[in-house]
């Protein structure tokens, strides 16, 4: 067996929910197409490029790990239109996709997914409320992330899950804008540790009540600390992660178990 063939990592009691340890390119070709409701997923923005942040007032290093290491434009461009391929197999002919971004990696998704066929439904701005400064001082401060949310939907064809009216609900009556006003991860999702990109269960929650059914399937290429896992489960949800880093998937074990 190679060693990043995908193996279980961990599985609910149920065996409905699985996360598997490995490369996700591999798991997407074992899985049988047209099988997922839905994917939420958060992937390399090839932003380890040597330069430094501000994290809790101290000046730190961007770097994340190898994995989130650019490799050029076009190269980027391929790996961005080879995953989203592999998640178009997979959707259902009503499914949908959420994808988030910064300006680094959010044109090619959105690029790549118009070749592959996805219609695109909405762009989500994600205002953080306390981003950390800018310390170069040459550009404004960057507090927002774009999730980009398509579907496999043929337009007048096929109907997509949107619950419309619990959204309205949600925000006063009123239909909810595609600015979303969230705050970065509390401390209480990362009790059992911290991943450098980990992204707050609220925001991914929300995607999940506006686009899923409960029982639906959740699928998530780049598992990283599980959140999606989480989220997924926690409304009633089924869910299908892949990650390849080991200290990634031994903290994602940890979170996933907490919720039995």
């Amino acid at each position: 067996m190679p060693q990043n063939s995908p193996n279980i990592a961990w599985q609910s009691q149920d065996r409905s929910s699985t996360l598997y340890h490995g490369d996700s390119l591999e798991l997407m070709a074992e899985l049988p197409a047209e099988s997922i409701d839905c994917i939420w997923t958060d992937p390399p923005y090839n932003l380890s490029n040597d330069g430094v942040t501000c994290i809790s007032g101290r000046m730190v290093k961007v770097n994340k790990g190898e994995w989130d290491r650019s490799q050029g434009v076009e190269l980027d461009h391929e790996f961005n239109k080879t995953w989203l391929a592999a998640c178009y197999r997979l959707l259902k002919p009503t499914g949908t996709i959420w994808v988030t971004g910064t300006f680094h990696v959010y044109p090619s998704v959105g690029f790549a997914m118009q070749q592959i066929g996805f219609r695109i439904l909405n762009d989500i701005i994600w205002e953080k409320p306390a981003p950390p400064p800018n310390l170069g001082c040459r550009t404004f401060t960057h507090s927002t992330e774009l999730i980009i949310w398509a579907t496999k939907a043929r337009k007048g064809k096929d109907f997509y899950t949107f619950n419309y009216e619990d959204m309205k609900a949600e925000n006063g009556d009123r239909q909810m804008k595609n600015v979303w006003k969230i705050s970065v991860p509390a401390k209480s999702e990362k009790l059992f540790g911290k991943h450098p990109t980990q992204k707050p269960i609220e925001l991914i929650s929300r995607c999940l009540r506006a686009s899923t059914k409960p029982d639906d399937l959740v699928f998530d290429p780049f598992t990283g600390s599980a959140s999606t896992g989480v989220a997924a489960l926690s409304l009633g949800r089924r869910f299908i992660g892949c990650e390849a880093a080991q200290e990634h998937i031994d903290l994602s074990v940890k979170r996933l178990a907490a919720l039995n």
